[in-house]
Order: structure tokens, then C-alpha cells, then sequence
């Protein structure tokens, strides 16, 4: 069956590019966005997560690699373990509380990447009729050097008037 997910564009925000009092503080931080179209009939939320995970542009380890046509990893995880069902529906506070402590986390941020996470991130979150957060996987899901990242933060948002669908992944290594 063909994936009714068109990729759209990409962005990478990578906190290195901006400048820090403190040069140490970006962490080697980045947020990267991948946009899919949906087509208008598309279905419940599940079975646009069941696209998302089935299509090219998750497979990403993040690590590197770039998306890997026949890749068995999604970040830190197993590919054939993140499932719809280990997606949790959170709401937009919940969401910007956990990212914004994500970017906070060693202090305030330049101006400019404020600007930047504020239009690419936060604004795309307020836009989301639905946001799910990857979550309930274990230990178990962790493949075998998974754990390079710090901290995985991931969400995909849903924006049905724009038939968009966001992988929106917030991370360290």
C-alpha cells in the first residue's frame, strides 16, 4: 500500500549556530522538524501516526546518518518497537513546558534562537489541532547505542486545516 504522506521540507535548528555567553551552554542542541502532507480524507489520528512511522523520513537515527530508506532505527530507538499506541495525546502546555525547559535547561538562550524556536517550534505547536508525545517505551527499546542522546524529545503535531503533519524531534548528543 502506498503511504498517503508526501514530505514536504525539513529544518534543522541546530543551537550551535548562535551565540551563547557561555560557548559551552548550546549542549550540542539541535530540534529537528520534518513537514509531511496528508490528504484531506485522511483518517484518525492513528492512522496518520501508522503513516508517519511507515514512511522514508522516519527512519532517522539522528545520530549522523540521515534518513535511511532502510534503516531499523528511529533515534534511540528500535524501528519495529515505536508503534501509534506509544504515542501519548498531550495538550499545547504540556508540550511547550517540557521543550521549553528542554531549551532552558542551561540558561536563557540567545534572542536570535528564541526568535527562531518561537516561529519553527512554538507557533507550529499553537497551530496543532493534536500533539502526541513519544512515550512508554522502555529500556527494552533502546537499541544498541541509543543511548548517544542526553535527552529525546519528541512530538508529532497535526494540523488537519493545513494537512500537515510535523515529526518534531528535540535533542542532545
Amino acid at each position: 500500500m502506498e503511504n498517503p504522506l508526501t514530505h514536504e521540507a525539513s529544518a534543522l535548528i541546530n543551537f550551535r549556530n548562535y551565540t551563547f555567553r557561555d560557548p559551552r551552554s548550546h549542549g550540542y542542541r539541535w530540534v529537528d522538524l520534518k513537514h509531511l502532507r496528508f490528504p484531506a480524507e485522511s483518517g484518525e489520528a492513528q492512522e496518520l501516526l501508522s503513516a508517519l512511522i511507515g514512511h522514508e523520513q522516519f527512519r532517522d537515527d539522528y545520530a549522523g546518518g540521515g534518513v535511511l530508506s532502510e534503516g531499523a532505527r528511529h533515534g534511540p530507538y528500535w524501528l519495529r518497537l515505536v508503534t501509534p499506541d506509544v504515542y501519548q495525546a498531550v495538550n499545547r502546555e504540556k508540550s511547550a513546558y517540557v521543550l521549553w525547559g528542554w531549551v532552558n535547561q542551561s540558561g536563557d538562550v540567545p534572542a536570535e534562537l528564541e526568535a527562531d524556536l518561537q516561529q519553527e517550534v512554538f507557533d507550529r505547536l499553537a497551530a496543532a489541532d493534536h500533539i502526541y508525545h513519544l512515550s512508554g517505551l522502555g529500556n527494552e527499546a533502546v537499541h544498541d547505542w541509543g543511548r548517544v542522546h542526553e535527552h529525546f524529545h519528541e512530538f508529532v503535531l497535526i494540523d488537519r486545516s493545513a494537512g500537515r503533519i510535523t515529526l518534531l524531534v528535540a535533542a542532545d548528543d
